[in-house]
C-alpha cells in the first residue's frame, strides 16, 4: 500500500469506528460520540492495539501516516481553541462580578488544590512520572491544572443537549467556565515560561499587545467574509509568533480568539463551525492523541492514578461550586447541578494535556492517566444532570 492508500484507511478506521460504537451501542446518555471518539483513539495507540497487534498497528499507523495526520489534527485544534476563545463572555462577567468571580474562584482553586496533592503524590511515589524538561512545580501545577478544567466547547454542547444553554442558569455556567479558562491559560503560560526565552516571551507578549488592539480597532470595520478570512490569518500568526516564543501554538490561538469578539462573525456560524469541526477533523486530533498514550510504567499504576485524578478533580468541582453556592445563597440542589457541569472536560482538558506533554512537564504514563481521566469526566456529567435524575427538570428553572 502507498502512504496515501494507508492514511485513508486510518481515517476510514478512525471515522467509523467509533461511530458505530455510538450509534449500534447507543451509548449517547453516558458517553456521547466525542468520549467513544476519545476512549477509540486511546485503544488505537501502541499501548492497546500496538500491544495486542503490533503488525497490524506498524503497517497502518506508520511514521509518514502518523506525520500527515498530526498535520490535520494540529490545525484542527488551533481552530477548536480559537473558538473557544471566541466564546468567552467577558462583558456578561462583568456585569455579574460577584456572582462570576466568587463562583468561578471556588470552581479553580479547590480542584487545583486536590490534584496538587494528587500530583505530589505521584512525585513522592515515582519522580519517573514528571517529564525531563520539568521543575516539580511545574509537574504538580500542571497536574492541578489538569484537575480543574472545564471544556467550554463540549459544556455547549451538554448544555443545548439538555435544553439549558439560552436559559439564565446556563448563561450563568458559560460565565464561570469563561473566567476560569482564562485562568488556566494564563497559569498554563506561566508554567511555559522559559528563563532563557524572557526576550522572546516578552517581545511575543508586547507584540501581541499592539496587534490586538489594532485588530479589535479594524476589524469590525470590514465587511464579514473579509473578517473571516483576516481572523484566521490572525489566528495562524498568533499560534506561529506564541510557539516561537515557547509558549506553545495553542496559547497563541486561544489568545488570539480571546481578544476579539464572537458577534463580529455571527454566533450561528460559529456554532455551525465548531459543529463540522469536531465532526470532521477532531477525530483525526483524537487518534493522534491515542497514539501518543503509553504503558510503560504498568497499566494498573496507570488506572490507579487516573482514578486518583478523577476523584480529585470530581471532589475539588463539586467542594468548590458547593461553597460558592453557601457564599452566594443558591437554592438547594443548584450547586451539585452546576458542580457536574463544570466537571465536563473532555476536548480542552486533552488539548492541554498534550502542551504538558510537548513541553515534557509530564510524561508519556501521566498523559495516559490524564486522557482516562477526561474522558471518565465527561462520561459522568451527563447522567449526573440528565432529566432521570430529576436535577434539570427541577433545578435548572433560575
Amino acid at each position: 500500500m502507498s502512504v496515501t492508500e494507508k492514511m485513508l484507511l486510518a481515517l476510514v478506521i478512525i471515522l467509523a469506528v467509533p461511530w458505530l460504537i455510538w450509534r449500534l451501542g447507543r451509548t449517547d446518555r453516558w458517553a456521547p460520540l466525542v468520549v467513544v471518539q476519545i476512549l477509540t483513539g486511546i485503544a488505537l495507540g501502541p499501548g492497546l492495539l500496538g500491544a495486542v497487534f503490533p503488525e497490524i498497528h506498524r503497517t497502518v499507523f506508520t511514521s509518514e501516516v502518523t506525520l500527515m495526520l498530526g498535520g490535520i489534527a494540529t490545525w484542527g485544534v488551533i481552530l477548536f481553541v480559537w473558538i473557544a476563545g471566541l466564546e468567552l463572555d467577558l462583558p456578561q462577567a462583568w456585569a455579574n462580578r460577584r456572582d462570576s468571580v466568587v463562583t468561578a474562584s471556588f470552581a479553580l482553586f479547590t480542584p487545583i488544590a486536590f490534584g496538587a496533592v494528587v500530583g505530589i503524590g505521584v512525585l513522592i511515589h515515582n519522580p519517573a512520572w514528571m517529564g525531563v524538561n520539568a521543575q516539580p512545580w511545574q509537574f504538580v501545577a500542571g497536574i492541578g491544572m489538569a484537575c480543574a478544567v472545564t471544556a467550554l466547547p463540549i459544556l455547549i454542547l451538554l448544555m443545548e443537549k439538555i435544553d439549558i444553554l439560552r436559559k439564565p442558569l446556563g448563561q450563568r455556567v458559560l460565565r464561570y467556565a469563561s473566567l476560569d479558562d482564562i485562568a488556566i491559560w494564563g497559569v498554563l503560560a506561566l508554567i511555559l515560561l522559559d528563563y532563557e526565552r524572557m526576550g522572546k516571551q516578552a517581545t511575543f507578549v508586547a507584540g501581541f499587545v499592539v496587534a490586538a488592539m489594532a485588530m479589535r480597532k479594524g476589524l469590525p470595520r470590514l465587511p464579514e467574509p473579509d473578517r473571516w478570512f483576516i481572523a484566521l490569518i490572525w489566528l495562524a500568526l498568533c499560534a506561529l509568533a506564541s510557539d516561537w516564543a515557547g509558549l506553545h501554538y495553542m496559547v497563541g490561538a486561544f489568545l488570539a480568539g480571546a481578544v476579539l469578539e464572537n458577534e463580529w462573525f455571527g454566533q450561528d456560524k460559529l456554532d455551525r463551525l465548531r459543529h463540522y469541526l469536531l465532526l470532521i477533523m477532531m477525530p483525526v486530533f483524537f487518534l493522534s492523541t491515542g497514539l501518543r498514550t503509553e504503558w510503560d510504567l504498568g497499566g494498573i499504576a496507570v488506572l490507579v492514578i487516573a482514578l486518583a485524578l478523577l476523584v480529585a478533580a470530581v471532589a475539588g468541582k463539586l467542594a468548590g461550586v458547593h461553597m460558592a453556592g453557601r457564599i452566594l445563597g443558591w437554592p438547594p440542589g443548584q450547586a451539585r447541578v452546576v458542580g457536574w457541569l463544570l466537571q465536563t472536560k473532555a476536548l480542552i482538558m486533552i488539548i492541554f494535556a498534550n502542551i504538558l506533554l510537548d513541553q515534557h512537564i509530564i510524561s508519556a504514563e501521566m498523559f495516559t492517566a490524564l486522557l482516562l481521566m477526561a474522558a471518565a469526566s465527561t462520561m459522568l456529567t451527563i447522567p449526573m444532570v440528565s432529566d432521570r435524575h430529576g436535577e434539570v427538570a427541577t433545578r435548572l428553572k433560575g
